[in-house]
């Protein structure tokens, strides 16, 4: 099936003259299958390049006028893929942007290690970021009625979102292309970066953080583990971020002298990814981190949805000292709404040092039952 992605709407939109719009994910996230959509879309004299060909960076390395007008003509959107792989980049879309009338541009790349070069001085007031997830349930509800989405949901716990999935019908099939991507695709992403040369040490590090989900991470504790100082561990981390692996989500902290303030908790972009690093794919029945999957899946398809939608809400967890906490809390234009996810339909109370800490903030449980309206809606309570 093909799945229409909410970005292309957004992208379609903001398609003016000299303009460059940036569009960042990680590969097989489907960045080219959204370029190839955008420009039969368009009827704009289009042409579209791959950065990665050597060719091409040789064009494009000759930064001249002349050299350009020779290689665009009368060309109306300008497509580069993979655009990382041009050197100075930047310079070379500014110099286009910048002299030739009209023309639209659209940039994608698979990592963010190079957005200074690519959205720093050169393009500054030239460019608009965006950033392409995996599928959210969101793009998928022309394809399933209700039912059938509470069917695949276990899929999707286990094997997560990447668009070619929806091809592989079997879970073994799965299972090995999550595998086979994150090692030649998302590791050779983090160690393309100047300085990272041990990728074993990356793994270990996201495996730690694969089996700490919803929990806060010492910096400390896993430069131990893994025989590395605290610098280097947030290092690796930040790199983990630009590459679209993991997300980190702060505490939250207004009021109470008891709150967590200095931590934070790590979550993957896509569980399957996650998955795939621990080698465990078995049926949810028999695992014991049903919970942790479910939260880690219900926060990557809300920062989607508020991704997409350009939502200005902030978002954090909340913990005290004292063991009190909440899973998920959004904050917009002063009106605080927190989540709490459950796998099962269960009561739960707001905890009451939050509760009187911020009684204007409102409370709900996320479950199974619930859940779709909070993955797919920009609602600000569910």
């Amino acid at each position: 099936m093909e799945i229409i992605r909410l970005l292309e709407k957004t992208l379609l939109n903001r398609l003016v003259p000299n303009k460059v719009q940036l569009i960042f994910g990680t590969r097989r996230v489907g960045k080219t299958f959204l370029l190839n959509r955008i420009v039969s879309k368009t009827s704009y004299k289009n042409l579209v390049l791959q950065g990665e060909d050597i060719d091409v960076q040789q064009v494009l390395g000759q930064r001249s006028i002349a050299n350009y007008q020779r290689l665009l003509g009368d060309t109306e959107l300008l497509v580069i893929d993979e655009a990382q792989a041009i050197p100075e980049v930047g310079k070379v879309l500014k110099l286009i942007v910048d002299n030739f009338e009209g023309i639209r541009v659209i940039v994608t790349g698979s990592s963010a290690f190079d957005l200074a070069n690519l959205s720093g001085e050169p393009l500054t007031g030239r460019a608009s970021f965006h950033e392409l997830y995996p599928i959210a349930q969101q793009e998928l509800l022309p394809f399933e009625n209700a039912l059938q989405t509470i069917q695949n949901v276990e899929d999707r716990l286990l094997f997560g979102s990447y668009p070619e999935l929806w091809n592989l019908p079997l879970g073994a099939a799965k299972a090995e292309y999550l595998k086979d991507m994150v090692n030649s695709y998302l590791l050779k992403d983090i160690m393309a970066y100047e300085g990272i040369r041990n990728s074993s040490k990356i793994r270990d590090l996201l495996r730690l953080i694969a089996f700490q989900l919803g929990k806060e991470v010492s910096m400390d504790e896993l430069g131990k583990q893994l025989q590395m100082s605290k610098n280097t561990v947030e290092k690796y981390l930040d790199l983990c971020t630009k590459v679209f692996i993991l997300k980190k989500v702060e505490a939250f902290s207004r009021n109470l002298r008891k709150e967590i303030t200095k931590s934070a908790r790590w979550y993957f972009w896509d569980v399957g990814v996650r998955n795939a690093l621990i080698n465990d794919f078995r049926p949810l029945v028999i695992r014991t981190d049903v919970g942790e999957l479910w939260e880690n899946y219900l926060i990557s398809e809300r920062l989607k949805v508020l991704k997409y939608t350009s939502s200005l809400s902030e978002t954090f967890f909340w913990r005290t000292y004292d063991q009190q906490e909440i899973d998920w809390i959004e904050i917009k234009d002063g009106r605080i709404d927190a989540y709490e996810f459950k796998w099962q339909k269960k009561q739960a109370k707001i905890p009451k040092a939050f509760a009187e800490a911020y009684p204007e903030a409102s409370f709900t449980v996320i479950h199974r039952e619930n859940y779709l309206s909070f993955v797919t809606e920009l609602a600000s309570s569910v």
